[in-house]
């Protein structure tokens, strides 16, 4: 009934939308950016071919700011490579603050190995390209052959879909994390200008005064915006590069699922602006709103569009053009510069990656290890080849002319390579074994549980067999519209998986949206104390408009309970207590809104139609089959 019925199916009665589901609204603004990108590239080759004074002076166009004495002057490239782009490693700097905060990364254990990925990543193709143009001048655009570009490997990932899993994305992320940073810093101290450091002081003053004024609480964006352009400008007069301004404004902006307690205070705030609609009660109602929601997830929501659908593709136009012909072809592939970039992304990046994961997998004896199979990870180091942005940002630092030419049709070079490449990795693991496909691609490392309270067969509510390699837990309220459209889904997916799947209800009655919620949730408990638990929860969802005491009275008649004993049981709130412990466990969990899903212990994100959450369970029992083979052999 159900199926591709996904707008409903993707809504929650919650007190606020979890911050964890940013990671996939990223992966999918990454995989419809990554064609805008590629276009803009196009469009900019084709401009520098037609018309290739029109595009130089067009982009050396100037654009000045004059404050009395003092201003800024720099033409549209560099605004657009020294100011946009800032924005761009500011939306960086989010996302991983958001997985070290909420994803992956929150076991602090995982961080090691994705770091010194990171690093082998930069450190073996910068060797490549230093040997291949070992004892020449243009040894010094070393830095061109180093970083990955996150937006655009991110979503080159995401269009090969289901071919990798889900955590390989988390996984490169934090590799491309640590590779912007570094290249910020190699930007800084290698292909900066010379330094003034009055202005550098005063750059890094204000980002410890930004530091402070997030310390002391202050979520007033107009704020940090101010200290965030005073900050960039010093940096740009100091002659360090000020992208960094942005990373390190992104590694500053917290991130946390939404409190009980924020979400109780919106609620009562909006529903006195519903009974007295006034100018002051709206801005109360608002604030409060906003208060509930972490800044990391506000900044995403706001500059990640602006960042993969306007920014990038901007700087792709801006220095992607290249005036193609028979000889700049010859002479580039035969060029140490276009030779060592293209060797450095296809070669290096893949190598430093799998190499320096398998040698740490190695030297700990298995106890850090990536969290994907190493086609996974192999798959990951191809796709890391693609170095557009930062690539082409130092090779307009470190070249200039026929060598800046060069340099770009490199950089162009490996980001085909990457993706062909990569395709061929997903292609090969796809026609491995279900079983070595599963290894392969999932791997044997334990998986980061987000359910707090394991399951307890002989406390919680079961359905399906005890054994089942696959567990789903809902956290759910029986007034909410959403758990009810939810309810057909599930049963379609216990019919369909069959033994594979047991399924498990815990109360999280939202009282303060649904006033007959806790009542409906003790009559479930009520029918559990005759062994009827399942029958009244069926029933209540059949009927989510009949939750009144005498409604819960003939719905006990209809599945033959003991009336007297189920008022009684009703009147004494028998059930309080155990439905207190289930709102406990979700509040452990982070469990804000209905229905939750966790599966194996992993929360799921995202929608909850029949087709995301079968593909959620088979993924769930292809590593359950992985690690059953891992604990037999």
């Amino acid at each position: 009934m159900f199926r591709g019925f996904t707008a409903p199916l993707s809504g929650r009665t919650e007190r606020d939308r979890t911050t964890a589901a940013s990671a996939l609204a990223y992966i999918r603004t990454e995989t419809g950016s990554a064609a805008v990108l590629l276009a803009a590239t196009l469009v900019a080759l084709v401009w520098a071919n037609v018309a290739p004074g029109g595009y130089e002076s067009a982009w050396a166009t100037h654009l000045s700011f004059r404050f009395g004495d003092h201003g800024l002057d720099l033409d549209l490239r560099e605004w657009v490579n020294s100011g946009l782009m800032t924005l761009f490693f500011l939306v960086v700097g989010l996302e991983a603050r958001r997985e070290f905060d909420m994803g992956e990364l929150r076991d602090r254990h995982r961080i090691p190995l994705p770091m010194l990925a990171g690093i082998s990543g930069m450190a073996v193709p910068i060797a490549i390209y230093l040997m291949v143009n070992a004892g020449r001048s243009s040894v010094h655009g070393w830095g061109t052959a180093m970083s990955t570009d996150t937006a655009f490997a991110l979503g080159m990932l995401a269009l090969l879909g289901s071919r990798f899993p889900e955590r390989l994305h988390t996984f490169i992320l934090t590799v491309a994390v640590v590779d912007d940073f570094l290249a910020l810093g190699v930007i800084a101290v290698a292909y900066s200008d010379h330094i003034s450091w009055t202005p550098l002081i005063v750059g890094i003053g204000v980002l410890l005064v930004v530091y402070a004024v997030r310390s002391a609480g202050v979520r007033r964006g107009a704020v940090y915006g101010v200290l965030g352009v005073i900050a960039w400008v010093a940096f740009l007069h100091s002659g360090v590069d000020p992208l960094v301004v942005g990373l390190i404004m992104g590694l500053l902006s917290f991130a946390y699922p939404a409190s009980r307690d924020a979400l109780e205070r919106a609620t009562g705030l909006f529903r006195s602006f519903r009974e007295q609609p006034t100018a002051e009660l709206e801005r109360e109602a608002r604030l409060g709103l906003a208060s509930a929601v972490s800044p990391n997830d506000r900044l995403q929501r706001l500059w990640h569009p602006w960042s993969s659908y306007v920014i990038v593709p901007l700087f792709a136009l801006a220095n992607a053009g290249i005036e193609i012909n028979g000889s700049l072809l010859a002479d580039a592939f035969t060029s140490p510069i276009t030779l060592g970039i293209l060797l450095a992304y296809g070669l290096g990046k893949p190598i430093g990656i799998l190499g320096a994961s398998a040698l740490a997998t190695k030297l700990s004896r298995g106890r850090m290890r990536p969290s994907v199979g190493w086609a996974a990870v192999l798959g990951g180091g191809s796709i890391a080849g693609i170095g557009f942005t930062v690539s082409l940002l130092i090779a307009t630092l470190a070249f200039d002319g026929d060598q800046l030419a060069q340099a770009k049709i490199g950089v162009l070079s490996a980001v085909v390579f990457a993706m062909l490449s990569t395709t061929v990795v997903a292609l090969v693991a796809g026609r491995l074994p279900e079983t070595r496909r599963a290894r392969a691609l999932l791997g044997t490392a334990e998986s980061v549980v987000d359910l707090v309270e394991p399951v307890d067969p002989a406390r919680d509510h079961v359905r399906g067999p005890v054994d089942a390699p696959v567990t789903i837990v809902e956290y759910g309220d029986f007034e909410c519209p959403f758990c009810g459209q939810a309810e057909t889904v599930v049963r379609e997916l216990l019919a369909d998986f069959g033994d594979s799947v047991r399924y498990v209800w815990r109360h999280l009655p939202l009282n303060d949206v649904h006033p007959h919620a806790q009542l409906a949730a003790e009559a479930s408990e009520a029918a559990a104390e005759q062994g009827r638990f399942w029958e009244m929860r069926d029933l209540l969802f059949e009927r989510q408009d009949a939750l009144k005491v005498r409604d819960l009275l003939d719905h006990a008649r209809e599945i033959g309970l003991d009336v007297a004993l189920f008022k009684e049981s009703l009147h004494k709130r028998h059930g309080a207590r155990r439905i207190a412990k289930d709102v406990e466990s979700a509040d452990l969990s982070g469990v804000s809104g209905t229905p939750t899903f966790f599966i194996n212990g992993r929360r799921h994100h995202g929608a909850y139609d029949i087709d995301s959450l079968s593909a959620a369970v088979i993924s769930a029992r292809e590593r359950a089959l992985v690690e059953q083979g891992g604990a037999e052999a």
